[in-house]
């Protein structure tokens, strides 16, 4: 697989290494449970019981795409930099090593670099930095934001702020598209909305609840929904919200017995993925209610809305609020009334 001879218009870029080896090679080289294009497999990114991960053909391009972590979407180069803690020149110098390319300075016959940082268990290898250079709020913030009714001041408490640049460990991105950060006490998420591809980089743990800090100390009714951005359009139409880092994720028995303690219901209300045969919000839904005893409510498949968000958005606050309002238990309505 390595190339001996160095030729002389060869340089560290990455049309140079496509030129020597595929997105498939490398893919297989550093994802050592993947196997086969489409096939599910098992994250070796985080703790992952069962298999979430698909790698596939998206737009002549392969793309990881972990289902239970959103955030977990990568082109083969941020695979191994997000894997390895690698900046972009780090990356291809690893890569170039490793299938022995003759690329950089370093000798065919070093170590390979990227399996030997491989060998560390995953629990051990260092949390990601971020950090961010934040901007000022502008029209294109609000434009973007009050699609789903969603102040200024409401992001301001869900400490949403705008941002310019942001760094993941030493390496700085530019935001080139509409970018911020949600600061949470346990670590940050980056949401860039307009991107296709990198949406969504984060550096949080399970164990970081969004919204659970701005919650009442208690209440008729709480819901545990999916995103911070259903957050806060449960917030425009009254109702206190917490969401996990993934929909894939089951909540501890403790938090959901703290909740029972706290509220008279706790009521689940997940994407429904109206266009994907398996539904994967509704299933997780399902499994969680189930589990701990809990109500679902499901957006209706005929509004062509998967969440609360988008419901608001593509049909208004009052189509959403009455939504909620006839979904819920009667004795919930009743009261909160």
């Amino acid at each position: 697989m390595g190339v001996n001879a160095r030729k002389s218009e060869d340089y560290l870029h990455t049309d140079v290494i496509l030129s020597k080896i595929t997105e498939y090679d490398i893919f297989r080289f550093y994802c050592s449970n993947f196997q086969k294009l489409g096939k599910k497999f098992k994250s070796d990114l985080r703790g992952d019981s069962s298999p979430t991960v698909s790698i596939i053909m998206w737009k002549g391009r392969l793309l990881y795409k972990d289902f239970g972590r959103p955030d977990h979407t990568f082109n083969c180069w941020g695979y191994v930099m997000h894997k390895y803690s690698l900046g972009f020149r780090e990356c291809l110098r690893v890569i170039s090593t490793d299938f022995n390319l003759g690329l950089t300075k370093c000798s065919s016959s070093n170590t390979i670099v990227a399996k030997t940082y491989g060998e560390q268990e995953y629990e051990e290898k260092k949390t990601t930095k971020i950090q961010v250079k934040r901007r000022a709020w502008n029209e294109s913030d609000e434009e973007f934001w009050k699609q789903f009714c969603i102040s200024g001041t409401l992001l301001r408490k869900f400490r949403v702020s705008p941002i310019k640049y942001f760094w993941i460990n030493e390496t700085r991105f530019k935001c080139n598209t509409i970018s911020y950060v949600f600061d949470f006490g346990l670590g940050r998420k980056l949401y860039c909305p307009l991107e296709e591809v990198h949406k969504w980089y984060s550096n949080t743990t399970k164990e970081c609840i969004q919204g659970y800090s701005e919650l009442p100390k208690n209440g008729e009714v709480v819901f545990l929904t999916s995103s911070l951005k259903d957050i806060m359009c449960l917030e425009v139409l009254g109702y206190p919200s917490i969401a996990l880092q993934s929909e894939m994720q089951m909540p501890e028995e403790a938090l959901i017995k703290e909740l029972k303690g706290r509220f008279k219901r706790v009521i689940v209300l997940y994407d429904n993925d109206f266009n994907n045969e398996n539904n994967p919000g509704q299933m997780m839904a399902e499994k969680i209610c189930n589990e701990h005893t809990l109500i679902n409510i499901c957006i209706p498949s005929e509004y062509c809305s998967k969440d609360i968000s988008d419901l608001i958005r593509d049909h208004g606050v009052n189509v959403a609020h009455n939504f909620i309002n006839t979904s819920l238990p009667h004795s919930i309505q009743s009261n909160i009334r």
